[in-house]
């Protein structure tokens, strides 16, 4: 079977995914335009069956994550003018868009957020099984491996981002 050549790079896709509350999710704006339609018909077509958006596949941003994910740096045209905030639609909720929104290209984008969702799930599981191995062999023989074993956990660990201060500098 020949696979069809995809419609939007996986990195669109997996730069969309954002952690929120501790779940995977993609927003609603982003959701639109990867379906290449306006947020406001994606919303209401949501809203035209809610019934099958239940809090796991579907909630709305507080006020205060809107705000934090709005920063200086996002342009006016992505955030700018929304009066309330954005849902946030997780793996299950991206499925389910599919029969909400009954497009070719809807079915083809539903088809490659789930494959990335799948990726992402596979890269977190082989972290998480390279860590237990770690455990086991740190376990395994003494002290005298201890720096190497540190040396490799603080390279599994992602770098935190840095920060740029705001203000003037004092000299």
């Amino acid at each position: 079977m020949e696979t069809k050549p995809a419609l939007i790079p996986a990195e669109r896709i997996e730069h969309a995914i954002r952690m929120i509350r501790g779940e995977k999710v993609i927003l609603d704006a982003e959701l639109a335009n990867l379906y290449e339609v306006e947020t406001r018909v994606l919303v209401q077509a949501v809203k035209r069956h809610r019934d099958r958006f239940p809090a796991d596949f579907m909630f709305q941003l507080t006020k205060a994550e809107f705000d934090h994910l709005r920063s200086p740096s996002v342009s006016s045209r992505q955030w700018g003018g929304r009066r309330y905030p954005p849902y946030a639609f997780t793996e299950q909720g991206v499925a389910m868009l599919a029969s909400v929104l009954n497009s070719p290209r809807a079915i083809q984008v539903n088809i490659e957020i789930i494959r990335a969702f799948i990726r992402l799930r596979q890269m977190l599981a082989a972290h998480t099984e390279l860590a237990k191995k770690l455990a086991a062999l740190e376990k395994k023989y003494d002290a005298q491996f201890k720096v190497v074993f540190e040396a490799i956990r603080q390279l599994m660990t992602p770098p935190e981002p840095k920060r740029r201060r705001i203000g003037f500098l004092k000299e």
